[in-house]
């Protein structure tokens, strides 16, 4: 009989990150049953192979997927190889193109190893929906449709937009929340998981198990992790995403593109740090974010490929990028960070019109912050933005300063 943590030990454990837990005490509940029978909770998520990777943005609820296996309940990852054939409409303004059996099997192929750079995979229960979904005849599909209406449908915002605006929506979109709902009617689910987009989703899978005879699962919404364009939910759809096995160099080099508005949400959600890591890691980003950005590619690297993958494309990045259309030949200097023209501050750096002005690069501060603000000046590769820019620095520390595209000094910083 497994050993279960108390139930409060479990509760504040798949409470972390959480955006909702619906209903919160019928999770308590199942819980406690769950210690005095012994038996696990069926924990369920399912993912639509509607492109072959999944990407660091579905890990953020994977990961809570461990959390409920190292509780030592029952997680059953769903691959949506027949909901894919509909595609999910959610966030939708349109209807989604279909795709072919072929392409949906190819997509699907890899799903189960990728999950397990995240899962035990000794432990975990992979479905895919063709096995109930596939057999349903007609009758069994009006029977289904049947416990849902139209009305309550179009309660959901992008169905509601769509109708409102005047845009198509096919029967077989209001029939995926349907299928996915029969998912847990299939699987018995207890609990299943899904981004805030899904909240609609996970809804209606609780009233259709009521209405089979089932006791509704509990949802459990988590929050969704932005992709590397730093407004748009991370997605497949939008290409703003980093797949859990792309290579350790794209990988890193994605996640130093990423807005520096972006730092703290990715360190909490696309990392594994905890507790007095995670504090450290946040310090970092509110007093050096480039150096917090390096470390939190190398963090995401380290999780997906290991230690010597991830020290390889840091190396990686730094010959390509940050070294990127600069002559094997220039001009170096040595600054000192007590310099006044530099204006350090242990906390903000140097100042940045100021550096420009002492390696030569402008003949004075204010035709520095002119070059700056034509967009003339980078540091690494970046483009400076902002007369009052300012450059986390450290002594020793080496950067290239570049006026537009053929001026260059290698600049290394010493003690003051």
């Amino acid at each position: 009989m497994p050993n279960f943590p108390p139930v409060k030990e479990q509760m504040d454990e798949i409470r972390r990150d959480a955006v909702e837990i619906i209903p919160e005490q019928e999770l308590e509940r199942k819980l406690e049953r769950s210690r005095k029978t012994g038996k696990p909770l069926r924990i369920k998520q399912g993912f639509d192979p509607t492109r072959p990777d999944l990407h660091i943005g579905h890990a953020v609820s994977i990961r809570k997927l461990r959390a409920f296996q190292e509780l030592g309940h029952e997680v059953i990852f769903v691959v949506g190889d027949y909901t894919a054939r509909i595609g999910d409409p959610t966030g939708r303004s349109e209807t989604r193109p279909r795709l072919s059996p072929e392409e949906i099997e190819a997509n699907a192929r890899t799903y189960a190893e990728q999950v397990g750079q995240i899962l035990d995979l000794s432990r975990v229960r992979i479905e895919f929906n063709s096995r109930w979904l596939a057999p349903l005849d007609l009758a069994a599909v009006l029977e289904l449709t049947s416990h849902y209406t139209v009305a309550r449908m179009l309660e959901r915002d992008d169905f509601a937009k769509r109708y409102a605006e005047g845009r198509a929506i096919s029967i077989s979109e209001f029939l995926y929340p349907l299928m996915q709902g029969y998912d847990s009617i299939a699987l018995e689910a207890d609990v299943e998981l899904g981004g805030t987009d899904q909240k609609f989703n996970l809804l209606v899978a609780r009233t259709l198990q009521e209405r089979y005879g089932q006791e509704p699962q509990v949802c459990l919404i988590m929050p969704l992790l932005r992709g590397t364009d730093g407004e748009l939910k991370m997605s497949k759809s939008y290409d703003n995403y980093i797949g859990i096995t792309e290579p350790p160099e794209e990988q890193y080099g994605k996640t130093m593109s990423i807005p520096d508005e972006l730092l703290e949400e990715w360190y909490r959600l696309a990392t594994p740090l905890r507790g007095e890591e995670l504090d450290a890691a946040l310090r970092l980003v509110r007093e050096d974010p480039y150096r917090a950005k390096r470390e939190l590619a190398f963090s995401i690297v380290l999780t997906y490929h290991g230690a010597e993958a991830a020290q390889a494309a840091a190396e990686h990045f730094d010959r390509v990028f940050r070294q990127r259309d600069v002559p094997e030949s220039i001009p170096e200097s040595e600054v000192a960070l007590d310099d006044p023209a530099l204006r350090y501050d242990p906390a903000r750096g140097v100042w940045v019109p100021g550096l420009v002005a002492r390696v030569g690069l402008a003949a004075s501060n204010s035709e520095a912050i002119r070059l700056i603000e034509q967009g003339a000046i980078a540091i690494d590769g970046q483009r400076v933005d902002g007369r009052g820019a300012y450059l986390p620095v450290r002594p020793g520390d080496e950067v290239v300063v570049r006026r537009g595209k053929r001026h260059f000094v290698r600049v290394r910083f010493t003690g003051g």
